[in-house]
């Protein structure tokens, strides 16, 4: 979390540089018609992003939801990106127009009680994912790293899903760019499994050309928790340069669980639908 609320600090003081500049260079500003007209476009284009983030993020997560439960099915959970649209348009637009509530104090201080709830959760997330994403950001892949650690996922009796592929894949391309580097391919044996997945990653990594002598199984974990301390106990060098793979939107949850672990090592997502 702390990238996000650096990242959130850095616009803070980043805002505050420009007003202060503006206010002490105000006089010569005022002078020359193009960048006032430049400033002013600016600010125009602030406030409207400003006043269009509420509606496009009810779309958003309205059509994400809908997509969600066509494809995953109609379970609780899927339903949340709906709920949450759902929710923020009743907050946004309903709310206000319903007269009993708006004209009486208890519905006053009870609506200013939810925005400020509501903004420090939106706060939140975006703190979050902030962080995420910066997490997933790399100006390089040659790191010298010692190990490579791609989670496994979910197999199909003894065959890797599109998912797990392209986890592998992402492993095998870092594994190209770190000379040095041992692949550890981690995952159990799950219900309806034939194999553990860490054999079946091992062998799809052979067949794309790995050589075996680069190969690491790691085959009783059942889950993430479980994947990162049993690879850690194949790894014969301590305060190893660690390289964790696993699917974009999974990676900053996973940096997480390796920090309690104390271990450290750096985050690399696969694309994924």
């Amino acid at each position: 979390m702390l990238c996000g609320i650096s990242f959130w600090g850095m616009l803070a003081c980043l805002v505050l540089l420009l007003f202060f500049t503006v206010s002490e260079y105000s006089a010569q500003l005022a002078s020359s018609g193009w960048i006032i007209g430049i400033l002013v476009a600016l600010f125009i284009a602030v406030v409207l992003c400003v006043l269009a983030l509420p509606g496009f993020m009810v779309l958003m997560f309205c059509v994400e939801g809908i997509k969600v439960i066509r494809r995953e099915g109609m379970k609780l959970s899927n339903l949340l990106s709906l709920l949450f649209a759902v929710l923020l348009y009743g907050y946004l637009v309903v709310w206000p127009r319903i007269r009993d509530l708006a004209e009486h104090t208890f519905g006053t201080v009870l609506y200013a009680i939810v925005s400020f709830a509501a903004a420090y959760m939106l706060i939140l997330m975006s703190m979050y994912t902030f962080s995420a994403l910066l997490n997933l950001f790399h100006l390089k892949k040659n790191r010298g790293a010692d190990y490579i650690v791609v989670l496994g996922s979910g197999i199909l009796g003894t065959r890797v899903t599109p998912l797990l592929a392209a986890r592998i894949d992402k492993g095998i391309e870092l594994l190209t760019c770190n000379q040095d580097a041992v692949m550890i391919l981690s995952g159990g044996q799950g219900p309806g499994e034939d194999i553990p997945e860490g054999e079946a990653m091992a062998a799809y990594a052979v067949e794309k050309g790995v050589d075996k002598k680069r190969i690491r199984i790691e085959s009783k974990s059942v889950s993430t928790e479980e994947n990162l301390l049993f690879s850690r106990r194949v790894m014969e060098k301590e305060r190893s340069k660690v390289i964790l793979v696993t699917t974009a939107y999974h990676v900053f949850r996973a940096l997480l669980l390796a920090r309690r672990q104390g271990m450290k090592c750096v985050g690399y997502g696969a694309k994924t639908k």
